[in-house]
Order: C-alpha cells, then structure tokens, then sequence
C-alpha cells in the first residue's frame, strides 16, 4: 500500500500536496484584499506553492523540528496557508487570540516556545512593544491589511509566499503523525492551556465524520479517489483562531473542498450572508445562537434579500443551537442540514444533533458517538434512565495531554480500566432512549439552596423570551441559599428588561429554584469570538452592579 511522501502515518502536509497534485487548479481558498477589497481566489496548486515559500522562510530562520509558529491573525487566506507551511516543515501551529494584551501574548508565546509569528500589520505596534520579552521568537512574517508598512524587524509575507516552487519543502528531519498542533484554550480558570494534537489523531478525528473514511495506514490511493469531484465550499464564520472555525476549515480541505473567509473582523450577519450568496458557499461553521440568531434575526427582516440555495450544511459547535432557531432557519431555507456537534478542544466529535425539515430535535440533546460515553467522576458508566449524572468522555483519537501541563493533563485524560478517556467536563444525564442531555461545565454549576444548576440550562430558557438577545447566568454569594442565581440579560433592540417578568418565565419552563433572583440588564454580555462567555468577570461585574 503506497504511502505519502516519506511519513508512515497520516499527516497534513503530506494529505494536503497530494490533493494540490490531484487538483491544481480546483479553488482551495476564497478572500478578499483588505487594502482595496478585491477578492481573491487561490487554487489548490498555487495554495501549495505559497506554503512552500513560507516553510522554507520558517527552516531558514533557524527553526528546528516541532518547534512553534504561532498564527496572530484575523481569518484570512494566508492564515490556514501559514498553518499548511508549519506543517510542511515538520514544526507545530499555535493558534493566538487577537484580542489578548501583550500580557497574554507574552505569557501564550513564552508558554509554547514559539519561535516563529505570522501576525496582520495591525498588530504591528502592539508587538512592537513586547518583543524584547519574547526572546526566542527570530521570525516576525507581517501579513499586509492596509494598516501601514512592514516594520523593519519583520519579514514581508507575501514576498516569501511568492517565492515558493512546485517541489514540496520540508527539514531534514522529515514529517510524521506524531507532529502537533496546539490550540490554547481558555478553559474557566487559570490561565490558557495549549492541548496537544498528534497530527495523525487530529486527521482521523475530524475525517471520522464523513462517509467515506480515510483508512487508518496513510494510503495515496484512497486520499485522491476523494478528490474526483471537488470538495464543498465551506464559511468558518466563527474565528480560524478558535478549534470550532479550525478544525472545520481543515476537515474540508481534507475532503478536497475550499474555504471562504469575509473582509470583515466582526460577526456579521449581512455580510455573512451576503458573501454566502456571492460565493455559493455550500457549508459554514457558527458557535450556536451566538451567531444563528442574529443571523436568523437579518433573514427575518429581509426575507426576499438573499438566494441561499447553495447552503446546505451548516455545523455548530460550543454554545447552545436552540431548537427554535433551528426551526426558524429552516423557514428561510428548507434544504439545510443543521449539525449541532458536542465537542472541544480537548475531544471531538463526542455527540451530536441533526435537525433537518424532516425532523427536528429539542435543544441540548444530542445522539453519542460510537467511541463516548456518560461516566462517573469514578469511572461508572451512566445508565439509559436512571437519572444519574455524569460528565462526558470520549476515547480513541484524543489529544495527549495539555503543553507543559501534566498535573491538568491527568485531570483531562483519565485512564479508566486501561482505557484513555478524554473529559472536558460537560456533565449530562442519559435519557431511557439512550438521548444525552447536556446540562454544561461543572466549573460554572451553581449550588443554590442545596441544588445543583447549570447556568447554560437557565441562559437557554431566558434567550426564548421576545425581549432578549443574549443571557448570562451566575452564581452569586448569598447567606441563605448560599450562591444566588443571577442572570445578566442583553436586550434586543427597542425591548425592555423587566424583572419580574423574566423570572416568571423562567419558572414557567424550570423549576422554580432554577430562577433567578435578580435579572440585570446589561449592553452586552460580552460574548467572545468563539461564542464563549467570561464567566469569572460577569460574576465581579454581577457583585459590583448588586453592591
């Protein structure tokens, strides 16, 4: 059985020139120039080239085997293009949130040894500040946004990019399976840990959900039998920098497909769905209502606006995909395929939930993968019906740990019985059906009066409620009960919060413990890029608001 190039197990780099010599000239990437707005296509062929320009700049500047380049970008072309370079060159991506302070930045770069940087102009100053702190970084690769010149301590990237060949680039250690990639991720505590991914494990995670899987021995043949018609276009409308926009970008690039990223740096949903239109784009990933209703909110205001025929799938993954959303996306376009996936990035493709015009399924009840299951905090697998809880775990293609971070590591990746299960901590009871319902992070339950509840449950009930776009819900210190719900509510336009009146319709749809106490109305919650809540600053902001 034929390998790719000179790794024995599955890796990005080698799976990625192999489609780029099936399909040269099929699109790879869609952008558009963020100095005159032109837009800008890339194909698989020239996709290769530019990467090979880029890891050949990486190898000169002195990196060595599995060392790392961190992408402090906004989504673009050239960010999943510096991602297949890193691959090419045997060293590791480190995904960077644009919109942490230098603090973060020194503290994430330091962390993973980054050597390497591929940033946007914009960021340019910024950097510019905190260099001197990150000693071991000795290659700056500005990537032009229109924002001034390239600073004199940084390479221009598009003149390395323009500079690579057809002939494939990689060190002379070779490339192998065992390559990483790290994504930092916030968690609720503590600061950002960067979880490791084998290369081979993360290929065979993501391709686990298509119909026709990759065999586990790297096989030439069966990656390009793939290739003979053209991969779907996919949208990441959720950041590259988190894994639910990543990770969906590589899978389809992975099924031969193209990837699509907007002009704008903000969620929005007339652009979105504008560029979903231009582009015929076919899929797109989102973070659950945090971007679907204001998308389902644009459609609503204009419903002849936009031809959307082109869109079929689209998948979320990280906050709640309300069932009501669903249903009111589905009016506005009867073909979509709306996968609600349960995963992270310590573990994917744990459950999920498929709504389609031919049947629909309520929130937060997902179907568990072949390789998950709902175990106790000792390892006791949750029976169908028995109304125990229990957090979700998955084995199989799993990261292998947290860098740097063994004592959280051990608490993420436990061996049960001799087998490796990765828990992120998303607690769920089991239906008598086999229906997992998601209950959310232990980290954030609230323990009110003796009772357990999980503030995802109560935000859920109040975004139904026709005055509210987003919720928020804490726990807050109180002598009696001791921590007090409390929700913090942003309005939508025109609507007004009103107390009393959000907490009985909580109670209408919870019981009536799980209501809050107090409802704060607030200009936002504050929802990140990947539609993640700060919870630890929403609970100082709740206290400072209460007294």
């Amino acid at each position: 059985m034929p390998t790719l190039g000179p790794s024995p197990s599955w890796n990005f780099a080698d799976s990625w020139e192999a489609i780029a010599r099936a399909i040269p000239d099929a699109p790879a990437q869609y952008g558009f120039s963020h100095r005159d707005g032109s837009e800008l296509h890339f194909a698989w062929g020239e996709f290769d080239r530019r990467a090979n320009g880029v890891a050949r700049a990486l190898i000169e500047s002195g990196a060595t085997h599995q060392d790392k380049v961190a992408q402090y970008m906004y989504n673009c072309p050239q960010y999943l293009e510096s991602i297949h370079a890193t691959f090419k060159a045997g060293l590791a991506p480190v995904n960077t949130n644009y919109r942490y302070t230098p603090d973060e930045l020194v503290y994430i770069w330091d962390n993973a040894d980054v050597v390497a940087v591929v940033f946007h102009g914009c960021f340019a100053d910024t950097i510019d500040g905190l260099r001197q702190r990150v000693p071991r970084v000795a290659l700056w690769l500005w990537v032009d946004d229109g924002s001034g010149e390239c600073p004199n301590w940084a390479t221009d990237y598009e003149a390395t990019a323009s500079q690579g060949g057809a002939e494939p680039v990689m060190g002379s250690w070779g490339r192998s399976g065992d390559d990483l990639l790290l994504i930092y991720t916030g968690g609720t505590t503590g600061m950002p840990k960067g979880v490791m991914w084998r290369q081979e494990d993360l290929l065979l995670a993501l391709d686990d959900a298509n119909r026709v899987k990759l065999p586990p021995t790297p096989d030439v043949d069966a990656l390009v039998a793939r290739t003979t018609r053209i991969g779907p276009r996919n949208l990441p409308a959720a950041p590259l920098m988190h894994g639910t926009g990543l990770f969906n970008a590589m899978s389809n690039l992975m099924m031969a497909g193209s990837i699509v990223t907007m002009r704008g740096r903000k969620f929005d949903p007339v652009e979105l769905l504008d560029t979903i239109e231009l582009l015929r784009v076919n899929s797109m990933s989102i973070v659950g209502d945090a971007f679907a209703k204001p998308i389902l909110r644009a459609l609503d205001a204009e419903p002849t606006r936009w031809n959307l025929t082109s869109l079929r799938v689209i998948i979320s993954s990280g906050v709640m995909f309300a069932a009501e959303t669903k249903a009111g996306l589905l009016r506005h376009n009867e073909r979509l395929i709306m996968v609600d996936a349960l995963g992270s990035s310590e573990a994917i493709g744990m459950a999920q939930n498929t709504t389609t015009a031919d049947g629909s399924s309520k929130t937060a009840a997902f179907q568990l993968g072949p390789r998950t299951k709902v175990l106790t905090e000792e390892g006791r697998e949750v029976l169908p019906g028995s109304g125990e809880l229990g957090r979700v775990a998955l084995r199989g293609h799993t990261p292998i740990g947290y860098y740097k971070d063994p004592e959280k590591s051990a608490k993420t990746f436990v061996v049960f019985d001799g087998v490796r299960w990765s828990i992120p901590g998303d607690w769920a009871s089991v239906d008598a059906d086999g229906t997992v319902q998601l209950l959310g992070r232990g980290s954030q339950c609230i323990n009110t009066g003796g009772e357990k509840v999980y503030p995802e449950e109560v935000e859920e009930v109040l975004k139904l409620h026709p005055a509210v776009a987003d919720a928020a819900v804490v726990g807050l210190p109180d002598d009696r009960f001791g921590q007090a719900i409390t929700a913090l509510v942003e309005p939508l336009p025109d609507r007004t919060i009103v107390e009393a009146e959000l907490i009985a319709h909580v109670k209408v749809h919870l019981a009536a413990y799980k209501a809050p106490k107090r409802v704060l109305a607030v200009d936002t919650v504050g929802r990140a890029g990947n539609g993640k809540l700060d919870y630890k600053a929403l609970t100082e902001r709740a206290a400072k608001t209460l007294g």
